[in-house]
């Protein structure tokens, strides 16, 4: 037993011999320090026979908790101490960041807002371009850190978010936040120094928007998907005021086609996803009105095909821009019919798969004739 209670000395853990030991009895500065040695130590306690207290020296029986200096037990133990005791510095990595910013998220939203650059009338300036894409890079990072800072209770929950760098503790809520504070005032100082006011405004407005009110809208509402849908057509419209320096009706054609594409996409996304939202406490239509979350898809993909019409009209495209986008939205409107008519994984995996499909192909017609 000697050396049994040696170990204990070591560890800092004074418990004496006659009462039963466990890990919660041991004293907390030691718990906390050194999980490993206080575990090891309960399974050599467990395994060696009981001491009898009549048998026990007075040398030999160790001090209560109440003498015990913390500072002197972790003095004392730290040459004992195994390397894997001492919990591991958090690892701010390249990857870490990527994930707080959503990353692929992130790119799909910067290649939206250089189309709305790209289609613009206006001449291509190559510096004015960069300023908007590492703006807007900058102020959708932040509106996705805050956005997980606010979520990560709910995110702990949902197997699809589980892994997200602030439920795993990579890095801390306040790591976060500042991140999130951080790249919102780097994104809208870039903006607005190297493209225009109109363009940084809406940058902020986005942050806003998506962190403020999207974020906590979809714990107790389902209008949530129209707050989110605005928040993806903003994109488009900052890259062709970024070009033009104005907010005309070429702007509001491209906000309006994100903002109808975002309907069966989500919608899609959301269905197969439902449980978890379901879990998480989230108020989505694929939750609390499955029938309302195909309807809605079905809508919004049958109004693309007039939608794109009006390109013409606002001097956009030329008039075979509407014939080409009419194949492609009609072929994204019967997806859109098939999950409405028979609402199942299979049906919802397929719309979803087309909207990305979809939007890039939409976007590069737009481009191919524009005027």
């Amino acid at each position: 037993m000697t050396h049994c209670w040696t170990r204990l000395r070591l560890a800092g853990a004074c418990i004496r011999p006659t009462s039963p030991f466990t890990l919660q009895s041991a004293p907390r500065i030691t718990r906390t320090l050194y999980p490993a040695s206080v575990t090891n130590i309960v399974r050599l306690y467990a395994a060696a026979p009981s001491p009898t207290p009549a048998a026990q020296p007075a040398s030999a029986i160790p001090p209560t908790p109440s003498t015990v200096q913390p500072s002197n037990a972790s003095a004392t133990a730290s040459p004992e101490l195994p390397s894997s005791a001492s919990p591991p510095s958090p690892s701010f990595s390249l990857a870490t960041y990527a994930s707080l910013a959503k990353a692929r998220l992130a790119a799909l939203v910067v290649l939206t807002t250089m189309a709305g650059y790209a289609v613009a009338p206006m001449a291509v300036t190559l510096p004015t371009l960069l300023a908007t894409t590492a703006g807007t890079a900058l102020c959708v990072a932040s509106a996705n850190s805050l956005n997980q800072w606010v979520e990560a209770p709910y995110d702990a929950q949902m197997k699809r978010t589980r892994t997200r760098v602030l439920v795993t503790h990579t890095v801390s809520g306040f790591h976060a936040f500042s991140f999130g504070i951080a790249s919102g005032i780097a994104g809208f100082g870039t903006l607005y120094a190297f493209v225009n006011p109109i363009t940084a405004v809406l940058g902020l407005a986005n942050i806003v928007l998506y962190a403020g009110v999207y974020t906590p809208m979809k714990r107790f509402s389902i209008y949530n998907t129209w707050v989110g849908a605005l928040v993806g057509a903003i994109p488009p419209i900052m890259g062709w005021t970024a070009c033009t320096g104005t907010l005309d009706a070429g702007a509001i054609f491209m906000g309006a086609i994100l903002f109808a594409w975002q309907f069966p996409h989500f919608n899609a996304l959301s269905w197969n996803l439902r449980a978890d939202y379901s879990k998480a406490g989230y108020h989505m239509m694929s939750v609390t009105d499955p029938a309302l979350n195909a309807r809605v898809s079905l809508r919004y993909a049958a109004a693309l095909i007039p939608l794109c019409a009006v390109a013409p009209v606002v001097g956009i495209s030329s008039w075979t821009f509407v014939a080409a986008s009419s194949v492609v939205n009609g072929a994204f409107f019967v997806t859109a019919y098939r999950f409405w008519k028979n609402s199942n994984d299979k049906t919802a995996r397929e719309l979803f798969f087309m909207s990305l499909l979809h939007l890039p192909v939409l976007l590069g017609l737009l481009m191919v004739f524009k005027l």
